[in-house]
């Protein structure tokens, strides 16, 4: 059942304080409502200053929709929901209201009205595939269903505002396989285009099927954690043994997702230009998906109506910093987020005031940890209530690098544009743990291993001195006593790097192709 406009507006009334705290993991069948909808599944929201060569006066936008896509997941395959609408949503002056709203409408339209059809005797009868023949850059004729996107400039309130038509665009058919695709890097690029954005510039934008770039090890993570999640080694990946005793290798085997799913990305490069509206160069994002309220069954189904929608548009799922609403937001209130807009995040404090991921891995390994290290820990868990450091990296950014004038906190990715980014070849997978300030949480770039910093902030590595600019640097959030394993090299031992993914939009690979046998 779909969430109401009287759940939404229960939020409104509930009390201020501390939000929403960082997590592990990104976005994929995070709710139990959300399982229901895959279409409108947000799983990754990624926002930076693109690195790709001559573009670095750009901020690019990904938003990914459809989790765990499995490559030969035919012959229907993961068109996107022609009754929803997907958006990412820029708030340039730190209020937590969108400014700006780009929202991508999908439709779907068979060729001909019918697909493509055969001669069978004396009928013409449509096909049950959705090609019949190859398909390339150019060519696209023996395609039978075909997928395209109205992209919309909104300002001011997303639904109230002022709304720009930006054009119609053509989303790639996802990779089916050698024999119809056999240069489906070609053809998908073929399908990037300008767009003008008025009175700041032209950007580009892509609509398809990427391979998933989200790496975590997803089914041990779930299984109460079932493995020592400290690197083993002295340095990430290196096999010498010389880390935590027992603690896991890094090994791209230990991913569940990269080069095993896809995912379908919504990509979209904007002038900066266009975004730093009140001149401090600093905004804020998130993306959502949204259905109308109403849903009626038709009993006869047709191509174009198996449903019958109406009413206002009703948030289905939300998403920024990743998997905040997985493993952070309690079962019974994880629909609620998905329907919450940012203004509306004080109505779960608890869940960051008192965070309960720290607690369950004290549960988990505090008597693994001092049995190994000979130590006698009462927890492993930070103590410094209310996690004010969560607060400023996840919810307000931290002052001096990306935190907004006047900033109300709330639950979004953050970027300060000023910081120029870091060229791929250079980058840190730890972003700004690592004093390479281009990376999460100042946004978020597709080689950014977000499971390993989330979780290190997440147990404490803000109570110690950090790195910026070089310089050790105390953030003055909390004490090095108030998080005991907090310089702990914590990880889930699936690691990915910049170097792994493509150095030009949209950034993420050409997906994995369902045929030949994977």
């Amino acid at each position: 059942m779909k969430l109401s406009y009287v759940s939404i507006a229960a939020l409104s009334v509930a009390a201020a304080g501390a939000l929403l705290a960082p997590a592990l993991a990104s976005s994929h069948r995070e709710a139990p409502g959300i399982t229901e909808q895959p279409k409108v599944d947000g799983t990754d929201f990624y926002m930076f200053r693109s690195y790709e060569n001559g573009r670095s006066d750009y901020v690019t936008f990904i938003a990914n929709y459809q989790p765990l896509q499995a490559p030969y997941g035919g012959p229907n395959y993961f068109t996107m929901d022609p009754d929803a609408i997907y958006e990412i949503h820029v708030d340039v002056d730190g209020d937590a209201v969108e400014d700006l709203t780009f929202q991508f409408d999908f439709e779907n339209t068979l060729r001909d009205g019918t697909g493509i059809t055969v001669p069978v005797g004396d009928k013409e009868l449509a096909i049950p595939l959705r090609q019949a023949g190859q398909i390339g850059p150019g060519n696209q004729g023996a395609l039978g269903e075909l997928e395209t996107y109205e992209l919309s400039l909104i300002t001011g309130d997303r639904r109230e505002g002022t709304r720009t038509e930006l054009g119609r665009f053509t989303k790639p058919v996802d990779n089916i396989g050698n024999k119809t695709l056999p240069d489906y890097a070609g053809y998908a690029n073929s399908f990037i285009s300008t767009v003008d954005i008025p009175g700041c510039g032209t950007g580009r934008v892509f609509a398809g099927q990427r391979a998933e770039a989200f790496a975590v090890n997803l089914g041990e993570v779930f299984d109460l954690v079932n493995l020592v999640p400290i690197d083993g080694d002295s340095s990430a990946g290196n096999g010498d043994g010389n880390g935590f005793p027992g603690g896991i290798t890094q090994d791209r085997a230990n991913d569940d997702l990269v080069g095993k799913a896809n995912v379908t990305s919504l990509a979209l490069e904007v002038p900066i230009s266009c975004l730093d509206e009140d001149g401090d160069g600093i905004i804020g994002g998130w993306t959502t998906a949204s259905l109308p309220q109403a849903e009626i069954e038709d009993p006869s189904p047709t191509y174009k109506q198996t449903s019958l929608y109406g009413g206002a548009f009703v948030q289905q799922s939300r998403l920024s910093a990743p998997l905040v609403n997985e493993v952070v937001i309690g079962l019974p209130d994880k629909d609620l987020f998905n329907a919450a807009e940012p203004t509306q995040d004080s109505a779960l404090a608890d869940y960051v005031t008192n965070p309960t991921l720290p607690v369950l891995l004290d549960i988990l390994f505090r008597d693994a940890v001092n049995g190994t290290l000979g130590t006698d820990f009462e927890t492993i868990a930070p103590t410094n209530l209310p996690r004010q450091d969560l607060v400023a990296a996840f919810l307000t950014g931290i002052e001096g690098l990306n935190q907004p004038a006047g900033v109300t906190p709330s639950e979004m990715m953050r970027l300060n544009m000023g910081i120029a980014p870091t060229p791929r070849s250079s980058q840190s997978n730890l972003g700004v743990l690592a004093d390479d300030l281009a990376g999460f949480p100042n946004g978020r770039r597709p080689g950014d291993d977000t499971v390993d910093i989330a979780l290190r902030v997440t147990m404490g590595r803000l109570c110690h001195p950090v790195t910026i600019g070089g310089q050790s640097t105390d953030l003055g959030f909390c004490d090095p006593s108030d998080a005991n394993v907090g310089t702990a090299a914590f990880t889930d031992g699936a690691p990915i790097t910049a170097l792994e993914l493509q150095n030009q939009f949209p950034y993420l690979n050409t997906p994995i192709a369902g045929s030949p046998n994977n």
